[in-house]
């Protein structure tokens, strides 16, 4: 039997799950319709990237075999971006240097994120609002106080191995903070 040499690998289920509740959780029309994100292609990769920061830097904090899974996690957000980009028209050649600018503004999130989550919400809000708003915005606020709630729900998870995960309702987290007039 003749073995293809660029033939994908077999994408583990649990992998495929995980990942699959990021892109489904940044894709929820609410964060477009009620919080203002940019329904753009950049504001849909902020929301997939905002996700991602928040799950692998809640699996950072176990056992090497579950961070293992995070790692398949965001190997597989690479290679759908690098599909995405190749199916959006972008040339073989120019794929690469579009890649190091996804993985700069990973990286980038993510530290600011971490920073921002540490230091309180005054800094949350403001590191929202730079990445995904690109200016003021109420929907930094919510955004924020949404944020807040996905880390305390994440952080009661443990079924990251088996790829179970679960994000709160981002359309209850704005009525809630809408009527009580809470601010993050």
């Amino acid at each position: 039997m003749i073995s293809f040499p660029f033939r994908r690998q077999t994408q583990d289920p649990k992998i495929a799950r995980l990942y699959g509740t990021i892109v489904a959780q940044a894709r929820s029309p609410c964060f477009y319709a009620d919080y203002g994100v940019p329904d753009t292609v950049n504001g849909r990769l902020d929301m997939i990237i905002l996700h991602l920061v928040l799950l692998l830097r809640r699996m950072g904090r176990e056992p090497p075999a579950v961070q293992a899974v995070g790692q398949e996690v965001f190997n597989l957000f690479c290679r759908d971006i690098d599909d995405s980009l190749r199916e959006m028209g972008v040339g073989d050649l120019s794929v690469p240097k579009q890649m190091r600018g996804v993985g700069e503004a990973y990286y980038g999130r993510a530290a600011a994120y971490d920073a921002a989550l540490a230091a309180g919400d005054g800094e949350l809000v403001a590191a929202l609002t730079r990445n995904i708003f690109g200016g003021p915005s109420d929907g930094a606020r919510r955004l924020a106080a949404y944020v807040r709630e996905s880390v305390a729900a994440l952080a009661a998870q443990d079924g990251f191995s088996s790829g179970v995960l679960q994000f709160p309702d981002p359309a209850g987290i704005v009525a809630v903070a809408l009527e009580t007039g809470v601010r993050a």
